[in-house]
Order: structure tokens, then C-alpha cells, then sequence
């Protein structure tokens, strides 16, 4: 009997061991495959470089010329430099982010890619560091809002010999839906009038297209004269116009307050009258804010409805904030996409406000900045439409 229980004791043993060893060699044979991987992508990443493609090659991937992502690296290389010495490059995490913007795919599918051979891991923390490198060092270089009053003459200057010109006006502004995945506080919060989650996003930008304020902080179902009162772009014109300076305006759909700084359409005019030609300039100028969105979602697809940034809102806000810096260097060096102008998405909600004038223009007070305004409005309307 005692013999039969050290034999069934030991051939209990026996398996145990069997499983042990070979759970062990599972887990050592899956970490051989995992360094074969990471060995193989370092082999890729150095046979692979992506300044080898002529120019054009280079701009399909990245949106941005050669010589524009080594001024980028320059100026990001004391936050992103590598600490080890099998760390990626600092051209090499910025590649992958720019990437990453320019498709909106996720993390993986981007590390596969040809130049990038990066892992999930590596792509997530490069987009990371290198998003929070673009706010910190390079937002506010790259994103500027006329302070002085030397630099509104000159944004007045440009709207004044732009194209679709409207004397006195510094910039557009509207706002922009940029989706997110729904967050995990306040999620009813960012669901925006077109049902889906969202951080809603306004831009000034000048008749070049050029951005010259973002917000990003808000909530897909804040509206957009909400965030506008809360703007410091709105402190800045108000206090101008508080120390004497006229005619000086931004210009807006009817989503915002007629306000003796800000411009907005009138309601149901009828054609052929001077208010109705007021309508036309300004809506004709103001267009440029909504070829903003349009180039800027066609030319950075993770901003992109038809992408979903997997993001917390506030980070999702960083994001856009460095693809409005990584525009504005594609502005600044005359880089142009031609095979994006054919996919350009407009906005949806370009038409939404303009119903809804009448909502927004109330004030009980007739001696209050919006009677103001609309003198200030009757008078430019007479002074330039009236025939």
C-alpha cells in the first residue's frame, strides 16, 4: 500500500513538473518570439528611412516637406530625446505622431507602416510626448491673435485686400465638431446636437486661411456663444474697443452675438436691399473660417467625423491644438496637397445657426452693448451698402 502511494505521489509529481516546464517553455518561447519582433522593427526602421523619398512621396505621407520636420525636430529635440540607447530618434517618434495625425488609423496599423516600424506601445507614447511637445514649446510661436494694435492694422489690411474683402474685419470665427470616444465623466456633456460625443472647437483664422486662435477646452454640447464669452480673444477685442479703438471687428454666423466687436449676418432680409448686400459681404468673407475646417480635416484625418480620436477629451484638445500648429507651418511654407482639395469635407453645421439669430440677439437693456452694436452695424450698412 505505501508503495503504491509513493508511486502514484511521485507520478504526481512527475506531471506537475511536466506542466511547469512546459508553461515555462511556453512563456520563454513567447518572449524569443516578442525579441525576434522588436529586433526585426530596429532592422526595419534602419534599412527603412523615409527622408529617402523624393519630396512629393514625403508630402503624401506626412503633409509636411522634409526640411519643414527637421526645423520640427530641431525645435522638439530636448523633449524627445532618448534617454537609451536602443530609444527611438527624435525624427523617428516625431514621424510616427505626424503620421498618426495625418490617417487618424490606430496606434498598430500605424506602426506597421513603411518608415515607422514601430510597436502599438512605442506609436501610443510617441504621439504622446510628442503632442505635449508641439503645446509646450511651439502653440504659442505658431498660434497668435492680433494683441497689439499694430497687428490688427495689419489683419485688417489682409481682409481688406482679400479676395472676398470686408473692410475692418481682423478675422472669421465659427465652430468645428471634432469626435471623440465617449469619456467616462460627464459623457452627456459631450454629446452634440448631431448625437454623437465630440469636443467643440473654435478657430479665428485670417483670409489665408492661416489660424490665429483655437479653443478646445469645451464640450460637444456647449454652443458656440457659450465658448465665445468665455474666450480670451473676446477679452482682447472688447478692451480694445473700450480704449477707443473703432471699426475693428471679427465676423460670424448667427451661432454668436452681434456685439460692437463682433459682426453677425441679419435674418430673412429680402434681396436687392442694402442689408441683404451686408449679409453677402460678410457671409462671403467669412467663408474662409469654414475652408479652414475643411482643409484642416481633409489634411489631418484624426480630426476627421469619419475618424474617432481615443482620446480624453483633454488630450483629444492637444491634439487638435498641434495639428492648428502643424497647419499653420504648412501655411507659413506654402505646402500644398493637391489630391486633398477632392476630399475636402465641409463642415456640417456650417448652416445650423443661421435660423437662430433672433434666439441669440436679445438684450432687455436698449442702452447695452448689443444696441450698441446694431448702430454700429445700421451705420456700416449705410456707409458701404446703401445705394
Amino acid at each position: 500500500m505505501r508503495l503504491e502511494f509513493e508511486v502514484l505521489f511521485s507520478s504526481c509529481l512527475l506531471r506537475m513538473a511536466l506542466d511547469y516546464l512546459g508553461l515555462d517553455l511556453m512563456m520563454m518561447e513567447n518572449r524569443v518570439q516578442r525579441l525576434e519582433r522588436r529586433a526585426q522593427r530596429q532592422l526595419l526602421r534602419m534599412t527603412e528611412d523615409p527622408f529617402d523619398l523624393t519630396n512629393n512621396e514625403f508630402k503624401e505621407l506626412y503633409r509636411l516637406t522634409p526640411d519643414v520636420m527637421f526645423d520640427l525636430a530641431d525645435v522638439l529635440e530636448p523633449r524627445l530625446q532618448r534617454t537609451r540607447i536602443t530609444g527611438l530618434s527624435v525624427e523617428k517618434q516625431i514621424l510616427s505622431a505626424v503620421r498618426f495625425y495625418a490617417t487618424g488609423c490606430f496606434q498598430r496599423p500605424v506602426g506597421e507602416q513603411w518608415g515607422i516600424s514601430m510597436s502599438q506601445t512605442s506609436i501610443s507614447r510617441s504621439v504622446h510626448k510628442v503632442t505635449d511637445a508641439i503645446n509646450d514649446l511651439m502653440f504659442r510661436q505658431w498660434i497668435q491673435f492680433p494683441i497689439t494694435p499694430e497687428d490688427r492694422q495689419l489683419a485688417r489690411m489682409q481682409f481688406q485686400n482679400a479676395r472676398q474683402p470686408f473692410e475692418g474685419a481682423i478675422g472669421a470665427i465659427d465652430c468645428t465638431h471634432v469626435a471623440i470616444l465617449a469619456p467616462k465623466e460627464h459623457e452627456e456633456a459631450y454629446i452634440n446636437h448631431h448625437g454623437y460625443h465630440s469636443v467643440n472647437v473654435q478657430m479665428i483664422c485670417d483670409p489665408n486661411l492661416k489660424i490665429l486662435n483655437v479653443n478646445a477646452r469645451y464640450p460637444g454640447a456647449r454652443h458656440d456663444a457659450y465658448i465665445w464669452s468665455a474666450c480670451a480673444a473676446r477679452r482682447v477685442m472688447e478692451r480694445a474697443y473700450n480704449r477707443g479703438e473703432r471699426r475693428t471687428y471679427l465676423i460670424g454666423d448667427s451661432g454668436y452675438p452681434l456685439e460692437p466687436w463682433l459682426l453677425t449676418p441679419l435674418p430673412r432680409e429680402r434681396e436687392g436691399t442694402p442689408r441683404f448686400a451686408y449679409n453677402e459681404a460678410l457671409c462671403s468673407a467669412r467663408n474662409c473660417v469654414e475652408r479652414l475646417f475643411g482643409v484642416l480635416k481633409a489634411t489631418w484625418r484624426c480630426l476627421s467625423r469619419h475618424r474617432v480620436l481615443q482620446y480624453e477629451p483633454g488630450f483629444a484638445g492637444r491634439i487638435v491644438n498641434a495639428c492648428a500648429v502643424l497647419h499653420n507651418m504648412r501655411n507659413a511654407h506654402g505646402i500644398f496637397n493637391d489630391d486633398l482639395f477632392n476630399e475636402i469635407e465641409y463642415d456640417e453645421n456650417i448652416y445650423d445657426n443661421y435660423d437662430n439669430a433672433c434666439d441669440i440677439n436679445v438684450d432687455n437693456n436698449a442702452r447695452g452693448p448689443l444696441a450698441i452694436a446694431r448702430r454700429i452695424q445700421d451705420r456700416l450698412i449705410a456707409e458701404r451698402f446703401a445705394r
